[in-house]
């Protein structure tokens, strides 16, 4: 006897997850999440299991929220599983640390296409397998009844090798500022988006997929970097988490930083151009290029990939960010930015 087919709602795609099923869906998914090397125990039980060399476990947890932080008209679903993992994978390299694994929590409407959430995790596992990581769980479940944004949650496991987590808090005055990756780019490219182009091509895709520099941080902690973070949310925005956390004042070289992102000349002043945008404001405040940013003794011999834009000065009552001894705010202003970085409740 043959069973009947479920009832497909109008408007669902035959391949929607209301169709196919949570467990159908789960293993279609499952099918493009990779291996990863430190899993003794993978997805598929209550709960993964994986090795670390010293007990200790670097872990930390971003959400994405359509229409906030991707949109589907704008990025490929294989471009918001790269985005969503380089998010996370960028904060344990901001330890010091090498990412082990994922885990991930999804909630979507049910009349989203199951091909489509392959290419997120499809997107996924191609970012993590560089470093030997890969999805090892999660959870899928239903959005509200009336939403039609799909919010994704990533968490990042990462192993410290051993050493010592590098903090945002151990600045000292005298040390140098330096910098590893690129910044402005992701700005950039989400400034194109919003004027409806798609070019520069190199602009964009920097948007889409953040390219951090995943190995500068182990390389950083090695070299002995008193402190560390991501720039995710902007420099002067995140450089300031560094600087109340430290309590000192970090004074950023505008030339380094204009020979560090803005040499040789290319897609930031050529949008600029157009835009009337002064390109040195999307370096300033841009978020989401998840570069790294480190302060190091002024004895230490730097990792190949650093560059120094700053030093850190004693703070007194007062930690902050300094440009060429100015405030920051008086910066923004001069270079037409709206604001330091990027705000999440503003």
């Amino acid at each position: 006897m043959t069973r009947p087919r479920p009832l497909v709602p109008r408007g669902d795609p035959a391949d929607s997850v209301r169709v196919v099923g949570e467990f159908g869906v789960i293993a279609r998914v499952l099918a493009q999440a990779g291996s990863a090397r430190a899993a003794e125990v993978g997805p598929g039980d209550d709960a993964a299991v994986l090795r670390t060399s010293d007990g200790r476990v670097a872990a930390s947890t971003d959400v994405l929220v359509e229409g906030r932080h991707f949109r589907r008209d704008w990025s490929s679903a294989e471009d918001i599983g790269h985005k969503a993992a380089a998010a996370n994978l960028a904060d344990i390299a901001a330890m010091g640390g090498t990412a082990t694994a994922l885990l991930v929590g999804l909630a979507c409407p049910a009349n989203t296409q199951t091909t489509w959430l392959e290419g997120v995790a499809a997107g996924l596992a191609a970012e993590c397998a560089p470093l030997g990581a890969a999805v090892v769980g999660g959870d899928l479940v239903a959005a509200a009844p009336d939403s039609a944004a799909v919010v994704l949650s990533v968490t990042a496991l990462g192993d410290l090798g051993g050493r010592a987590p590098v903090l945002r808090s151990g600045a000292r005055p005298g040390d140098v500022v330096a910098l590893a990756g690129r910044l402005g780019w992701a700005a950039c490219g989400l400034a194109v988006l919003r004027r409806g182009f798609t070019s520069p091509i190199a602009a964009v895709a920097a948007h889409r997929r953040p390219t951090p520099p995943y190995a500068a941080g182990p390389a950083a902690a090695e070299a002995g970097a008193t402190a560390m973070c991501d720039v995710s949310d902007g420099l002067l925005a995140d450089v300031g988490h560094l600087a109340a956390d430290s309590r000192v004042v970090v004074d950023l070289d505008r030339a380094a930083l204009e020979r560090a992102c803005l040499e040789p000349p290319g897609p930031l002043q050529q949008v600029g151009a157009a835009l009337g945008v002064d390109p040195l404001a999307w370096v300033l405040t841009g978020g989401e290029d998840h570069a790294l940013v480190a302060t190091f003794s002024p004895r230490a011999v730097l990792p190949e990939g650093w560059t120094v834009i700053g030093e850190v000065r004693k703070g007194g009552r007062k930690p902050g960010v300094l440009v060429n001894g100015e405030p920051a705010a008086d910066v923004v202003r001069a270079v037409g930015a709206e604001g330091a970085g990027h705000v999440h409740f503003g």
